[in-house]
């Protein structure tokens, strides 16, 4: 992958949601709700107005964030006045806070989607499914104050992806995904990357050979936020 060729965006508008549960909801009720009444509600909605809905848990109940649902559109949708599920429509907005979406353009630098099958349910409804046996990273990147997000996009899809694509890829990963905020300047995040491993080693091994590239020139490390999950559900493949 050359430095000078950047990693062209896919067609679809990334819409991603980033779910915090209520005080007092469990992990283990927070991924219940979702699955079984949220997910099938959605699937529904979307009908033929998206192409895929994919949804993260993730590991550590400490993070900051509890899991992000990805719904890719032809379109970016509308930003509510008040959170999705400010309201109540289902058991799931009952458990978790209010949340808005964020539309982002997604670059595959790296695809190993024959990493990631999916498989339909064959009792009942074949979806929504799930899928595990990998280690993926999540990266929540903000830009500098005052800084240009031109220039920050620029660098990273020109520099950090090549950089972080082959570094990846030598120590065994095989799918890296990065989306770029479509209105940066309205978005609390300037993009998001997620990184595919077969186990956390081999993420072990990623972190202690990755070498600086100047990404963070533009990058502030306070707010930034990074996060493992090791399930995901697919409710639109």
């Amino acid at each position: 992958m050359s430095s000078n060729q950047p990693v062209a965006p896919g067609p679809a508008v990334k819409m991603i949601y980033l779910i915090k549960r209520r005080p007092g909801t469990s992990r283990e009720e927070l991924i219940a709700y979702w699955f079984s009444h949220h997910m099938p509600y959605t699937i529904k909605a979307m009908g033929h107005t998206g192409s895929g809905y994919i949804g993260t848990i993730y590991d550590d109940n400490d993070y900051p964030w509890d899991g992000a649902a990805q719904m890719f559109m032809n379109k970016p949708l509308r930003t509510p006045e008040e959170g999705h599920g400010s309201i109540p429509s289902d058991s799931f907005h009952e458990h978790v806070q209010p949340y808005f979406g964020w539309a982002t353009r997604e670059h595959i630098a790296l695809d190993g989607s024959e990493h990631l099958p999916v498989r339909p349910l064959t009792l009942g409804d074949p979806f929504p499914t799930s899928r595990s046996g990998f280690f993926k990273v999540t990266c929540l990147v903000k830009i500098k104050p005052g800084l240009d997000h031109e220039a920050l996009n620029d660098h990273w899809l020109s520099v950090h992806v090549p950089n972080v694509a082959e570094t990846l890829i030598g120590v065994g990963g095989f799918r890296y995904v990065v989306s770029l905020s479509l209105d940066p300047d309205k978005s609390n995040y300037a993009g998001m990357s997620e990184l595919y491993f077969h186990d956390r080693l081999a993420w072990d091994q990623y972190r202690r050979t990755l070498q600086s590239d100047g990404m963070d020139e533009w990058v502030a490390n306070e707010g930034c936020l990074m996060m493992h999950a090791q399930t995901e559900f697919v409710a639109i493949p």
